[in-house]
């Protein structure tokens, strides 16, 4: 029988030593500027190039660790420097994966080093889902795509919103409805390339927090892309679309079947943003802590009064409970474990509470220092709050996990 072990390997603490180490001497310098700024760190992203962080090759690096635990591990790191700086690195992966889970090989080949740029001229790219009207509800999605046969190209109208890096990216993968009466089923996803006329930025958001992370609205006005942009290709689509068509018939318990499939790749990726949040709650508790053994009061050290002590106790627990629970559902999802309970959403809903709750007792801690912006935990608090609202709130992990244990199918 294999030996039970929660040690990291040499090699995996080797990569997660070094991340700390770019994460602590570039990311976390640069974090208060481009907070402020509210703009995209584009010499962060070229140190980042640089070393090999930004890239397709890193992270698929870290995704086929057979333990499960390089994406959690390489996201805690990153986001302990800095949220809204980790995510302007990161989120080129959230439209790299979607070409390379739809994508031809000849696709993958192209498109993917175009996301990416190189050291000297680095780029981005967006992925382009969420609507005004279909945030969590993605059958509500109106952005469409109708084909022209004559010419072989896609034609695509509607409006996109919260596109991280969109606008500014140079490929947009672009989810939109091909077959309106499938639902869910009658999506396809497409590649519009840099330069493509009729694609805009619409509203630029401000954002509470993770503000060095652009994010705003894409404007699609009859955007013409080649056939070939079809993620898959047409013969793949018009198979897909007709076994969908074919289930619609029967629906009950293919229906239900499909809603679960869809479910369980929901579930698979949520630890990741878990891990997200972890590295937000871990950065908030050291600056806590490493503030409660230096600054006296009555004369001694705060950390020496219970109710401070406990606080930091309770921090900490919490982050390692959040953290144990990223680990099981990451390793859970890479060796094909069953999420029998909603692993992967109680994952993401624990460690991002964590995050605002450990943020908030972070500033309490640090009383009316904590409360301005010459410390970092009133950044770090503001970011905390993206984690229970982005890749399904709060409410819908709960709902889920709540369905899962009763044994409901998940709507």
């Amino acid at each position: 029988m294999a030996e039970f072990t929660m040690e990291l390997s040499d090699e995996q603490k080797e990569v997660r030593d070094w991340l700390h180490g770019f994460a602590a001497d570039v990311i976390r310098p640069a974090a208060a500027e481009w907070d402020e700024r509210e703009e995209t760190p584009w010499p962060v992203i070229q140190e980042a190039a640089k070393v090999g962080i930004y890239s397709l090759d890193f992270y698929a690096q870290q995704f086929f660790d057979p333990t499960g635990l390089g994406i959690p591990m390489a996201m805690e790191e990153l986001f302990w420097g800095d949220a809204g700086i980790a995510l302007s690195i990161v989120g080129t992966g959230l439209a790299a994966v979607g070409v390379l889970a739809n994508g031809t090989e000849e696709q993958i080949g192209t498109w993917i080093p175009q996301m990416y740029g190189d050291v000297n001229d680095v780029k981005v790219a967006a992925f382009c889902s969420s609507e005004p009207d279909a945030g969590s509800d993605v059958a509500s999605m109106r952005t469409r795509a109708v084909y022209d046969e004559a010419k072989d190209e896609w034609v695509l109208s509607g409006t996109k919103t919260w596109a991280t890096n969109g606008g500014i990216a140079g490929v947009h993968v672009v989810v939109a409805v091909v077959d309106p009466e499938l639902g869910s089923k009658g999506h396809a996803s497409f590649i519009v390339p840099p330069g493509t006329p009729g694609l805009s930025q619409g509203q630029k958001f401000k954002k509470h927090g993770i503000r060095a992370s652009h994010t705003a609205e894409v404007v699609l006005e009859d955007v013409r892309v080649p056939g070939s942009c079809l993620l898959g290709g047409k013969d793949k689509l018009d198979e897909r679309l007709a076994r969908a068509r074919e289930r619609a018939k029967s629906a009950g318990k293919d229906g239900e079947r499909l809603k679960n499939a869809a479910m369980a790749t929901f579930e698979a990726s949520r630890p990741a943003v878990g891990a997200m949040a972890v590295g937000t709650a871990r950065a908030a508790y050291e600056e806590a802590l490493e503030y409660a053994k230096t600054r006296t009061q009555f004369g001694r050290p705060i950390i020496d009064n219970q109710g401070v002590a406990f606080q930091l106790a309770d921090m900490r627990t919490q982050i390692d409970a959040a953290r144990l629970l990223v680990w099981r559902a990451s390793w859970m999802a890479t060796t094909g474990k069953k999420f029998e309970s909603a692993e992967g959403s109680m994952s993401k809903l624990f460690a991002s509470e964590t995050a605002k709750k450990v943020t908030a007792q972070a500033i309490q801690i640090l009383g009316g220092n904590g409360f301005t912006r010459e410390y970092p935990v009133e950044r770090m608090h503001r970011d905390a709050a993206i984690y229970t609202i982005f890749e399904g709130t709060s409410e819908i992990q709960r709902l889920v996990i709540a369905r899962t244990l009763a044994g409901m199918p998940i709507r």
